[in-house]
């Protein structure tokens, strides 16, 4: 038998998260909701959650849809369960900052582009490392589709949106070169946050991007590791800095 809902109960002393919830992934849609309020401040470190009751009440979910939440948020480093205390919001310094709803929230509410900014420090380092081993491992049939995603940035120059998607290619075949999987796997979601971002979509100097790329290229198909890093590095930070918006830094 399905659990039955939580009674309605008084929740004018406790901030609204979310309207009721009417979503298939209910669970996924409340994690979310959460995660978002705690990154904006609206539950603040050193803060409780609303009891159990109310964010029923708030959500329009049972009792089980919220505890496997708040375990999730737990997961995430969020929150800590304390017996008889109940759910409290730990600092920044204690979430899990690659995780990717986390990320994602984070993202959304910087309104200084400060973690863009860092992702794109994060990235720049990772990718170096990568570029680096790939000029070492490349293999005549790797090279080759690396040569192939660079040509086709060439010829989709005027078309910014297929461009972006050789961009897309030409890392991520970099990626595959790589032995070092841990650091791919973190690009790839630092990658995929970024451009989820509309902050991260201003149009960028497609020629200067596509010369960056041929410097790459160069450096892996000449076996040169240390031309290789540097020029992925110099790549990933200066394309950030020619898109970012204005805004306040940190």
């Amino acid at each position: 038998m399905s659990e039955p809902m939580a009674a309605p109960t008084a929740a004018a002393e406790y901030p609204t998260i979310a309207a009721r919830v009417r979503a298939p992934r209910l669970g996924v849609t409340v994690v979310g909701a959460l995660v978002d309020a705690i990154v904006r401040g609206d539950l603040p470190s050193g803060s409780s959650l609303p009891p159990e009751a109310v964010l029923c009440e708030q959500f329009g979910v049972s009792r089980t849809v919220i505890r496997e939440s708040v375990k999730r948020l737990e997961e995430k480093g969020l929150v800590t369960v304390a017996q008889g205390r109940g759910t409290q919001v730990l600092p920044p310094t204690s979430w899990s900052m690659i995780d990717a709803t986390v990320l994602s929230a984070l993202v959304a509410n910087d309104a200084t582009l400060g973690i863009l900014d860092e992702l794109s420090v994060v990235r720049a380092a990772l990718e170096a490392v990568i570029a680096r081993d790939a000029a070492l491992r490349r293999t005549d049939e790797q090279l080759e589709r690396l040569r192939e995603a660079l040509i086709l940035m060439r010829e989709t120059i005027g078309d910014e949106p297929r461009f972006n998607e050789a961009d897309v290619v030409f890392h991520a075949v970099v990626g595959e070169i790589t032995s070092n999987r841990l650091a791919d796997s973190l690009v790839r979601t630092l990658f995929a946050q970024a451009r989820e971002s509309a902050r991260f979509h201003l149009h960028s100097q497609l020629d200067l991007t596509l010369q960056e790329h041929e410097l790459v290229f160069t450096a892996i198909e000449a076996g040169d590791p240390e031309a290789a890093e540097s020029a992925m590095r110099a790549h990933i930070i200066d394309a950030w800095e020619r898109r970012r918006p204005p805004s306040p830094r940190r």
